[in-house]
């Protein structure tokens, strides 16, 4: 396996979705994506339910997903007592989230970038201090529909904080899906000096069709953790027009086809994106169950 991916369905796959499934349905998803491959799920987030109902439940779903070792289950925080609820459940690494806009950390936080990122600092020690990976993730770090552009100079200084803080890995997230491959090539020599292209992780959503572009963009510059989700799903539901991330079994295909091994298996997550139309109500983005693989079944298998 020389990239890995992050299975991001089962959490920002589906916090944007009118349709909520219940724990049990979620929990079943996350056990049809390990059997397909998955290693790394972003699996529930702790927040409030009044503020994203999808993920009620996170407790219940995390006390019921399959463990083995070699799988890991990421929970999305936003604070300390997020982070509490995380320990107490037993994932194995957190994701703390900050918006480089300060426009839309407000919407969707309740705080301006420079709290979320002293939040953040506090959430990686804890987390740290617990044995657990953590991860920052910089949200619209490619722009923001409520803000404008903005400054790989600010992307860069959240990346420092969360480098000073001790963390793991940074992922950059192009939440809104503005973002376009010179971006990518540009932010990761920004970062260059606190943050090597491995310990680098991007999150592209496809709402501009330029999702797989950034995503092979991010390859060249030798990233090899990127997020996806089953199907195509998902987007921020505090965020204007914001659509789905690039769908796993798409970038599996396109990873494969150009040569990048993943442990996954493609095909496996055709019939899983067609259940999730059945659960969801509606069809979901991902091109690889309309076309079919190519030259034959087994293409796209990367296992």
């Amino acid at each position: 396996m020389d990239v890995e991916i992050v299975e991001v369905g089962p959490r920002d796959g589906l916090q944007n979705e009118a349709v909520h499934l219940s724990v049990g349905e979620r929990v079943d998803l996350i056990a049809q994506l390990v059997r397909a491959g998955a290693t790394r799920v972003e699996a529930v987030a702790f927040a409030h339910p009044d503020r994203v109902p999808a993920m009620a439940g996170a407790e219940e779903v995390m006390a019921a997903v399959p463990r083995a070792p070699g799988l890991s289950y990421a929970g999305l925080v936003l604070n300390r007592r997020g982070l509490q609820r995380a320990l107490d459940c037993g994932v194995d690494e957190v994701n703390v989230v900050v918006c480089a806009s300060d426009a839309l950390s407000r919407r969707n936080q309740n705080v301006g970038t420079d709290e979320a990122v002293a939040a953040a600092q506090d959430v990686v020690a804890g987390a740290r201090t617990a044995g657990l990976f953590t991860t920052v993730t910089v949200a619209t770090a490619f722009g923001c529909v409520l803000e404008g552009e903005i400054a790989p100079e600010r992307v860069a200084a959240i990346g420092r904080a969360a480098a000073d803080a001790g963390a793991d890995e940074l992922c950059l997230a192009d939440s809104v899906g503005v973002g376009v491959p010179t971006q990518v090539h540009g932010l990761t020599t920004t970062l260059a000096d606190r943050w090597a292209p491995g310990a680098l992780r991007f999150h592209f959503h496809n709402t501009r069709n330029t999702g797989y572009a950034n995503a092979a963009a991010a390859l060249q510059a030798g990233v090899r953790v990127l997020d996806a989700s089953v199907g195509g799903i998902g987007g921020c539901p505090f965020a204007p027009n914001a659509t789905g991330n690039i769908a796993t079994e798409d970038l599996l295909y396109l990873l494969a086809r150009s040569g990048h091994s993943t442990g996954w298996d493609a095909p496996a997550l055709v019939p899983i994106a067609r259940l999730l139309e059945q659960r969801l109500g509606h069809a979901v983005p991902s091109l690889l169950p309309k076309a079919g693989p190519f030259p034959g079944p087994q293409a796209g298998s990367t296992a």
